[in-house]
């Protein structure tokens, strides 16, 4: 499997500042409890191997084609962004509409909730559709 590694993005990923909403809020809760959800496990190990870096052993749990959408699983599992406020309080004024996609929010939202993208809170590492095409294009090279 083609491997990516890209210090700067696992740095990210670590310190809870992809710009995933629900991956940033997973990640600050290890730091601060050394825990998790196994929700949130899922959707930052995905992330990680799928979005940023792109890798994986080929005996995943999951099968290889599945890419969580960290804005779907978010919006599905945290719908009120209450997991979120409480890890990522640099969004906590944010609505729940644009919570897990600050990215997509009109400007008076964001200004409103103080929310500066790439100053106080960062732009999303990798684009979604980017991250997972990557993935998916990598694992079908495999299977040819």
């Amino acid at each position: 499997f083609p491997w990516a590694p890209d210090p700067k993005l696992l740095r990210s990923w670590q310190k809870g500042r992809t710009g995933f909403p629900i991956v940033d809020a997973g990640m600050r809760q290890l730091w601060q409890t050394g825990w998790q959800h196994n929700r949130v496990r899922m959707i930052a190990a995905s992330v990680l191997v799928k979005h940023l870096l792109q890798g994986g052993c080929g005996a995943d749990a999951a099968p290889y084609f599945r890419v969580f959408n960290p804005v779907l699983q978010g919006e599905k599992f945290d719908p009120h962004g209450t997991y979120v406020r409480q890890y990522v309080p640099e969004l906590a004024k944010m609505p729940a509409e644009w919570i897990h996609k600050p990215w997509e929010a009109p400007a008076d939202v964001l200004k409103a909730a103080g929310v500066e993208l790439g100053v106080n809170y960062p732009i999303p590492a990798v684009g979604l559709n980017e991250g997972r095409d990557r993935a998916l294009a990598a694992f079908k090279k495999l299977k040819s």
